[in-house]
């Protein structure tokens, strides 16, 4: 793969060794060299710069340093060789192990959920987002103090906040991270009450909601952008989007939904960043329909859709429960002779699939057709208006779909129309003259 990446020229270059141990029995439906890809992607979203990469097949774990002592010392070799700054594992390492290997290999060693956590720190935006991740990466932090303070076996004397007598100073950094992570939970949770609200807003105004969830670089932000007309970051870069965004949809008929960008899923995704994104993802809790963006072109497309759904099962989110389509992006990435039997395992699947590029926008006017229909899968009713009751027709065709419409020789007009049940509230509510029956 290709490892070229600009950098900022001020910054020294880093360069990095990034390993994937293939641990035997572990029963991953991805193959060890797209695990090592995709972690060298992650590399370079931090900007090292990746000079190695390398397999190792992992019969058994050696406790202190994940990998036996022979390969510690071959690794140990490589690192002097090339002269690189950073080792980074694709697999959780325990702080032990951590510092044993920085020790061996007199150099920085990350895993992969630091290296995620770094990745998450450096791009998000919102203040939502600077939480979540500044939460996620203290609870990570807490357990690696033994290996942060090299003067852990002191103790200290004191009173106050100080820390009480004897208290050492590895107990005084617990307690004062302990302390940082209720304030951010205090804070976060004000976050999550201000976006009920926000929900609750816009459920007065009576838009379906569509939410795009998907692996990480499968195409969710340049489809946003195709839909919306937005000019959301989008870059062949792995979580190039970490901030939910909300934009206006337009649906065939010309009704307006709103549609939300989500963070990208990742395998192992790290268990405190799932649970600091558990705010951000109500948004696909809430939405009446849930596009599932996938890269049909990779091979690992598959293995990728069953880690969105795992990460999704333990946010809560169960998408055989939700309106639901597949979107398989990336096609203009096909080749052309396998195009047409892709498109009829699309419609033979379940869920259903709609083939689409957002880059060249192909198959996007049939995925809104689509979303138009599970929009619509409330049963209509028929609306009687009286004469002179122009505004509640034309406020129907805004905001629901008009099936049928008869005018009677008094005036009055009778529509058959599916909304959804919060527009078929709002409708009673602003036009009580206007008679409501179900069809």
């Amino acid at each position: 793969m290709s490892t070229s990446k600009s950098v900022d020229r001020e910054a020294p270059v880093q360069g990095a060794l990034v390993i994937h141990p293939n641990r035997e029995g572990r029963g991953s439906a991805r193959r060890p060299e797209a695990r090592l890809e995709e972690a060298a992607g992650l590399a370079l979203a931090l900007d090292l710069e990746v000079r190695e990469t390398l397999v190792v097949n992992l019969r058994q774990l050696t406790p202190a340093t994940l990998f036996g002592k022979g390969k510690v010392e071959e690794i140990r070799i490589l690192v002097e060789a090339e002269d690189l700054d950073v080792v980074v594992i694709d697999d959780a390492l325990t702080p032990v192990q951590q510092r044993n290997l920085e020790k061996a290999w007199g150099v920085k060693v990350i895993d992969r959920t630091g290296l995620i956590l770094e990745i998450f720190a450096r791009r998000a935006r919102t203040r939502e987002g600077r939480l979540q991740v500044e939460l996620a990466r203290l609870t990570y932090e807490r357990s690696r103090l033994v290996r942060t303070w090299t003067h852990l076996e002191r103790q200290r004397g004191g009173f106050g906040v100080m820390g009480g007598p004897g208290e050492t100073q590895i107990e005084t950094d617990r307690r004062l991270i302990a302390e940082k992570i209720r304030k951010l939970k205090a804070e976060l949770a004000e976050v999550r009450r201000t976006r009920t609200l926000q929900r609750s807003q816009r459920k007065r105004v009576p838009f379906p909601t569509v939410a795009l969830v998907g692996y990480t670089n499968a195409g969710k932000s340049t489809l946003f952008n195709r839909l919306t007309d937005a000019e959301v970051v989008a870059e062949d870069m792995l979580f190039a989007t970490l901030d939910p965004t909300l934009r206006t949809l337009k649906l065939p008929d010309g009704r307006p939904a709103i549609l939300s960008d989500t963070v990208g899923f990742i395998s192992d995704l790290p268990h405190e960043l799932v649970e600091a994104f558990r705010a951000t993802l109500e948004e696909v809790k809430e939405a009446d329909v849930v596009l599932h963006v996938r890269d049909i072109a990779s091979d690992e497309s598959a293995a990728q859709a069953g880690d969105v759904r795992t990460v999704l099962s333990k946010l809560g989110v169960d998408l055989d429960e939700r309106r639901i389509l597949e979107v398989w992006n990336k096609i203009d990435l096909v080749p052309p002779e396998e195009r047409d039997a892709l498109a009829g395992d699309a419609r033979r699947a379940e869920p259903p699939a709609i083939p689409v590029s957002a880059v060249t926008g192909a198959g996007c006017e049939a995925l809104l057709t689509a979303v138009s229909a599970l929009v619509d899968e409330a049963p209509p009713v028929d609306v009687y208006a009286p004469a002179g009751e122009g505004a509640a027709i034309a406020w129907l065709y805004r905001n629901g779909r008009v099936l049928e419409r008869v005018v009677g020789k008094d005036g009055s007009t009778r529509l058959a129309v599916s909304l959804t049940p919060q527009a078929l509230g709002q409708f009673e509510q602003m036009f009580p003259t206007s008679e409501v029956r179900g069809h």
